[in-house]
């Protein structure tokens, strides 16, 4: 199996299956010299873990980080960093029933299609435990970036199934289970959920994603487009099926008046780029949305067909997220620093002397 590593200078190489007896990361081309220990990546791992609340996976996994290599005297020394994650709370006997049947909307048919077996066991390598060690990986690079360069990178969930969320307090976000910055309509989050859970059934969401500080100059302006490749970041997820920059998919109801962010000496006047312009930063905040598709793991009856093609019931068994979105947030921002990193790395590299003698425009007009 290949294209299991991501990134060109700053690359993160994950292994280890759902119900296997870890996960891990190797992190190469992290620069020598930034203080990084375990509690530096284990806040976000909290973020994401599941059976912290009702509404999620009730899996009971403390997904606690060591680090195996690549740090010596508490800092980095530019050597491979290994990262691994102890699967504590597998329950493999809950997915005896589909070993020989295709789970719809899974990744079940198209493993046995492409490599003729697959780890039936809570989807093996294509299930969303995976992303347990891009989020480590991921606190690497937010680490480096926040230290280094003073760029801040924040989730928030946009919208739980039908229920559209405004960002009113950023304090809010990390202090329920949602990460909604919508504080009054939580108890509206928490009831339909609850409806949601006693149906049997499951909804998408949406997150949105942003990088606060980001120098302009970093992308290139063909293939690695720096929003390209924050895209592809986002729709390797688990579940996301799509993704938009700044504006997106709005920007076709736009006129050119209105989508165009002009430019003042004293800032931006709109971001409906979403901070980059001809596929490299603007210097203005980096903003994305994916969106997530229920999850195909539910109790109601589906139809479905076996290894040898005839049709099958399926019921799903076992500890499924009625909504996966709602972990969605902290996984959002390790790949959106991951690309941020990898492209800092590559900028530096190539263009660190470069003095364009104009001003920086500030990325928006202060109010």
């Amino acid at each position: 199996m290949s294209g299991n590593t991501f990134g060109r200078l700053f690359t993160v190489t994950t292994f280890g299956e759902s119900h296997g007896p870890a996960l891990g990361a190797v992190v190469d081309g992290c620069p020598p010299g930034l203080p990084l220990s375990e509690s530096d990546l284990q806040g976000d791992l909290d973020r994401r873990k599941p059976g912290t609340s009702r509404h999620t996976s009730q899996r009971r996994e403390g997904d606690e980080v060591r680090i195996l290599s690549g740090v010596f005297d508490g800092v980095t020394t530019g050597a491979p960093i290994g990262l691994l994650i102890e699967n504590m709370d597998q329950r493999s006997k809950d997915y005896s029933k589909i070993s020989q049947l295709f789970r719809p909307g899974h990744a079940d048919y198209t493993y046995w299609q492409k490599y003729g077996t697959r780890d039936y066991r809570g989807g093996g390598r294509s299930s969303a435990r995976e992303t347990a060690v891009r989020v480590a990986a991921g606190g690497i690079a937010r680490k480096y970036l926040q230290e280094r360069l003073g760029i801040r990178i924040r989730g928030w969930l946009t919208q739980l199934g039908p229920i559209g969320l405004a960002l009113e307090d950023w304090d809010a976000v990390d202090s329920n289970p949602f990460f909604c910055g919508e504080p009054a309509r939580l108890p509206e989050l928490e009831a339909y959920m609850d409806e949601l859970r006693k149906s049997g059934d499951s909804v998408g969401a949406a997150v949105g994603v942003l990088a606060r500080g980001v120098p302009p100059g970093l992308g290139e302006p063909v293939f690695d487009r720096l929003d390209a490749d924050i895209a592809h970041a986002l729709m390797s997820i688990n579940a996301v099926r799509g993704v938009e920059i700044g504006a997106g998919f709005a920007s076709a109801a736009q006129k050119g008046t209105e989508h165009r962010d002009e430019m003042t000496p004293a800032g931006f006047v709109s971001n409906n780029a979403g901070g980059t312009l001809g596929g490299i930063s603007t210097g203005q905040d980096l903003v994305a949305r994916m969106a997530l598709k229920p999850t195909s793991s539910i109790r109601i009856p589906g139809r479905s067909v076996n290894i040898h093609g005839e049709p099958e019931e399926v019921v799903t068994t076992g500890r499924h997220d009625p909504c996966v979105g709602i972990r969605a947030t902290p996984i959002a921002e390790a790949m959106l620093a991951l690309v941020l990193m990898d492209h800092y790395l590559r900028h530096r590299a190539q263009n660190a002397d470069v003095d364009s003698g104009t001003p920086v425009i500030p990325g928006h007009i202060e109010d």
